[in-house]
């Protein structure tokens, strides 16, 4: 009987200047919760309460943590984080 090993396979999360910018803005409270939706991104795909976008925004997800988002689009192994953003701004563009 061979033995069979879970590997975890974290993904790379980088932002983008402008989601670097939003998160430098952000208070620091709201920081702090964006950082651990950073995390759970790191578990990509196996990352829960990430919903696909549709539209202009297809092949993008978002996380919302509260009333703030984050927008994201996944390329390999790599999570691009685009925007962060309370709820009533991310979408406008």
């Amino acid at each position: 009987m061979a033995l069979i090993t879970n590997i975890l396979l974290m993904a790379t999360v980088i932002l983008t200047t402008a989601a670097q910018a939003d998160f430098d803005d952000l208070p620091v409270t709201i920081r702090a919760r964006v950082l651990t939706v950073f995390e759970r991104l790191r578990a990509w795909p196996a990352t829960s309460g990430a919903k696909p976008m549709r539209g202009a925004l297809a092949g993008h997800y978002r996380i919302r943590t509260g009333d703030w988002r984050v927008l994201f689009h996944p390329v390999g192994s790599t999570v691009i984080v685009d925007r962060i953003a309370n709820r009533r701004d991310v979408y406008d563009e």
